[in-house]
């Protein structure tokens, strides 16, 4: 664990170009062994411009775009947590379990919250047309 380690002994734009690297590097992990990952970029590439072209405020533009980015990073987070566990233990153990499941409910948590704004945003388009 040698890339993190020595952020303090370092200037402000050096410590921030090193996050921007761990940053991209764990964008690319993810992208490649991450199949959910992969699927909701795809969704929030098509989806993203597509809040932009609505008939909304720039509030809302922001709350639908905000909503995929959320479940982006959670993706992330879930992925983190599956890794850290793997790390530690490759038994079949109740609390490993638990954590890795803890970590697949927050990202279901947000895609039931990106639908439901989606779909209220989506339908008052409808109903104002």
């Amino acid at each position: 664990m040698t890339h993190n380690s020595n952020n303090k002994n370092i200037g402000t734009l050096p410590r921030l170009k090193r996050a921007v690297i761990v940053s991209i590097n764990g964008l690319k992990t993810a992208w490649k062994e991450e199949e959910a990952f992969r699927q909701e970029v795809c969704v929030a590439v098509v989806c993203i411009p597509l809040a932009f072209f609505l008939p909304v405020s720039l509030a809302l533009k922001l709350l639908l775009a905000g909503s995929l980015f959320l479940v982006l990073a959670v993706e992330l987070l879930n992925s983190a947590i599956e890794a850290a566990i793997d790390l530690i233990t490759e038994e079949e153990h109740p609390l490993a379990k638990n954590a890795k499941d803890l970590g697949s409910a927050a990202v279901l948590v947000c895609l039931i919250q990106a639908a439901a704004i989606w779909a209220a945003v989506l339908l008052s388009c409808l109903m104002n047309q």
